[in-house]
């Protein structure tokens, strides 16, 4: 995958995203992502890969100050049209190159992204990088079953999954391995389809 490609798969996927990915059991994994989170008025939070907004409606947007970026301009655009009456401030970014400060957000937030991202442990290192010291990093994606390796199966349609725009093969574990000294594990919950999606929230010391 590059940037490039991803943003020619988004192109077409974006029409479609919404009824595939905030519908049926990708709704109701959405729902259980958030329900327990305890956002405080006026914190500063940071959506990485927003698409069309799918998670913003699964939170009070108007009591906090939010910073929502995609790399694709057409689901980036339907989140804006969504969300028009909102002060949400949406950013055409790559997520591998973030234009912010270190330690600004309270709460950094992808869904989806980690998986599509050329760079997977350059996206990661920049979510940290901007989350603030105590604050919090919230993750929905698609991993690697804890303590098992790739299916020969998933290994044999991996390449073909990538040409759709995403990776079945991204161990979260491999991934936070480099992070753990600054990172506080807080809480990692199999979702949807067997534990494939997983919630991850992590607490950056």
């Amino acid at each position: 995958m590059n940037n490039g490609w991803n943003r020619f798969i988004y192109k077409i996927w974006a029409p479609y995203y919404d009824r595939f990915f905030n519908s049926g059991p990708f709704l109701k994994a959405r729902q259980t992502l958030f329900k327990d989170m305890k956002f405080k008025k006026g914190d500063r939070v940071l959506f990485i890969g927003v698409g069309t907004g799918a998670d913003l409606e699964q939170i009070p947007y108007d009591e906090l100050d939010i910073t929502a970026i995609d790399y694709s301009e057409e689901m980036l655009n339907q989140a804006r049209e969504k969300y028009a009456h909102t002060t949400i401030e949406f950013l055409h970014m790559d997520a591998q190159n973030l234009d912010m400060e270190n330690d600004t957000y309270d709460y950094v937030v992808a869904s989806l992204i980690l998986t599509v991202v050329p760079d997977v442990q350059q996206a990661f290192s920049e979510m940290v990088r901007v989350a603030k010291r105590d604050g919090e990093i919230l993750i929905f994606d698609k991993f690697v079953s804890k303590g098992k390796e790739l299916s020969l199966f998933k290994k044999i349609f991996r390449p073909i999954i990538r040409l759709l725009g995403t990776d079945i093969g991204i161990s979260f574990e491999r991934l936070y391995l480099p992070y753990k000294d600054g990172l506080i594990m807080i809480e990692n919950q199999d979702l949807v389809f067997k534990g494939m999606y997983r919630k991850i929230r992590l607490k950056k010391k």
